[in-house]
């Protein structure tokens, strides 16, 4: 029996490889499981906050003791439920900053029409209304605050939406707007481009200074003479 026992004991170089293989297979499924799950989270992430946007138009009503805010937003093509998720995200942002009675956030294309005269139909490829508290402003609300809309087809070359018409439930659009982990507004293009011309005005005034002098020196105060005169 010892000697069958000395047979079959493996070696201490055996016993080595056969755990560092061991160590090394579970050390790489564990960083697959972490890669993994940071993949999904990440992609979970983008798909719960929506997408990027770009600020159209901006209409705020005030009629009496109450403040109605809507926005248009364009969004780079993409499919209905995102572009409601963005509109979800960017009312959430605007009621932060804002505070109004009732926000408002129309979602078109990229190529959509950007006329308030023209926006309707099918160029809005969503539509979110957010009243955070609906009994106070309107009764027969039954208390909820959202109402959402889309059409879950992609958008033409003309920025016209096609496809069905989906109204969400407001189980749903209540899970989707709690399960936001961040809520960011669109891109104000007046204010991106109203920042780049201050920029290269202030860099124009400094280059135009010889020798770092400033306008407001003191020599630069002294008047010229005339000439001619």
């Amino acid at each position: 029996m010892k000697a069958l026992l000395r047979i079959f004991r493996p070696s201490r170089k055996l016993v080595v490889v056969i755990g560092g293989m061991a160590l090394f297979a579970g050390a790489s499924g564990g960083a697959a499981l972490y890669i993994g799950r940071d993949n999904i989270i990440g992609r979970s992430l983008e798909e719960l906050n929506g997408v990027s946007c770009t600020d159209v138009n901006l209409v705020t009503i005030k009629k009496q003791d109450r403040v109605w805010i809507r926005k248009y937003i364009k969004t780079e093509p993409t499919d209905g439920m995102t572009r409601v998720k963005t509109a979800l995200r960017v009312a959430q942002a605007v009621y932060e900053q804002e505070k109004p009675d009732l926000v408002q956030v129309v979602v078109l294309d990229e190529n959509g029409p950007t006329l308030r005269s023209d926006i309707r139909g099918r160029a809005i490829g969503a539509d979110v209304v957010y009243i955070p508290h609906p009994d106070e402003l309107v009764e027969g609300l039954n208390g909820k605050p959202y109402t959402a809309r889309y059409y879950d087809g992609l958008a033409s070359e003309n920025g016209l939406f096609f496809g069905e018409r989906i109204d969400l439930p407001a189980e749903e659009i209540q899970a989707l707007s709690a399960s936001f982990k961040q809520r960011s507004d669109c891109i104000d293009p007046t204010a991106v481009a109203a920042t780049e011309s201050e920029s290269k005005m202030k860099d124009g005034e400094v280059d135009a200074s010889p020798e770092g002098e400033t306008a407001s020196s003191p020599e630069s105060g002294k008047a010229a003479p005339a000439s001619g005169h």
